[in-house]
């Protein structure tokens, strides 16, 4: 059987910012989801300058998951990576970040793919060769914009947590929390809900949801379940003030206890603030209006799920049947 024929892209982008802060983003996986639009989430294992990474994305409209090998040259700052397991219809694909500093001051970075698909079937070729095109150009203006607002990346950017103990079982809690396709039965603050798990523990969540004033707002998400202790999602569509937002649900046994952990991690659309609260109002507002919206919701889902557990712990007579 011969081999799949291996095809060869480049795409390029330059960037008005140093290299070694370009560098920095880019190696930096685990801050991907809130700098690359398609990237949803990332799971990193390092070893000095090799790492193995879980990483799931969307691609040509769909979420594919994959295991890739990355290692990193600072000197010569260039990241290779090698895809150690792939999502069909690829068969292999690998690739460089080369950054390169520019005669006028500014950065180049090339981002390099090779690929083949199964089969050498023309149709899947043809779907690679648009996503890698599609991603590849999103990935790259995302990075140019997050290193030349490097400035204000920091103050742009905000992650909070909440946490609440329940005296039931973390399955439970757990059960609650993936069964998001009951929220609209189970919530107040949730007026309608789709969810679509084609793959399993690969969800799509569109939910609209009311806020404090009575309006409501849509959002999609990606939501990775692992089973039974961490749910982490990203909203591919947000509210007009946050130009990134990925989240995790995190269930702990605690004792005698079970632990339940809500976590944000929001960039703020600096460009939507005036529209949403007013001329008057600056980033600092615009923290504090999202950390309040998001926290008061993820705390309601918590207050469910908490006696929803406790309600089965109740009947069953094992409140501590983890």
């Amino acid at each position: 059987m011969t081999e799949p024929q291996t095809h060869h892209t480049e795409h390029r982008i330059t960037v008005n910012a140093p290299a070694d802060v370009v560098f920095a983003l880019i190696e930096d996986v685990t801050g991907w989801p809130e700098t690359f639009p398609p990237c949803v989430h990332v799971d990193a294992e390092r070893d000095g300058d090799r790492e193995r990474i879980r990483i799931w994305a969307t691609a040509g409209g769909e979420v594919k998951g994959w295991t890739s090998l990355r290692e990193l040259d600072r000197e010569r700052l260039r990241v290779r990576f090698r895809q150690e397991v792939s999502a069909p219809p690829v068969a292999a694909m690998g690739g460089e970040w080369v950054i390169e500093s520019d005669p006028s001051g500014a950065t180049l970075v090339r981002l390099l793919h090779d690929f083949s698909a199964i089969g050498d079937d023309p149709a899947k070729v043809e779907w690679i060769q648009q996503a890698v095109d599609r991603n590849s150009g999103q990935e790259l203006a995302a990075l140019r914009a997050a290193a030349e607002l490097r400035t204000q990346r920091g103050e742009l950017t905000l992650t909070f947590s909440d946490s609440l103990r329940v005296t039931g079982a973390a399955k439970d809690v757990y059960d609650f929390i993936d069964r998001a396709d009951a929220w609209e039965q189970r919530l107040p603050h949730v007026a309608r809900v789709s969810l679509t798990e084609d793959v399993p523990r690969q969800q799509v969540l569109e939910m609209d949801t009311r806020t404090a004033d009575g309006s409501t707002h849509t959002t999609r998400s990606v939501r990775i379940c692992f089973p039974h202790d961490r749910i982490v999602y990203k909203q591919l569509q947000t509210p007009v003030l946050m130009s990134a937002h990925t989240g995790e649900w995190l269930i702990r046994e605690a004792g005698e206890e079970t632990e339940i952990t809500s976590t944000h991690t929001v960039v703020v659309n600096p460009e939507a603030i005036a529209g949403v609260l007013g001329a008057e109002a600056g980033i600092t507002e615009a923290r504090t209006f999202i950390r309040e919206a998001l926290g008061r919701n993820s705390t309601a889902t918590m207050g469910y799920a908490k006696a929803y557990a406790e309600e089965i712990a109740g009947r069953t007579g094992h409140p501590a049947a983890h």
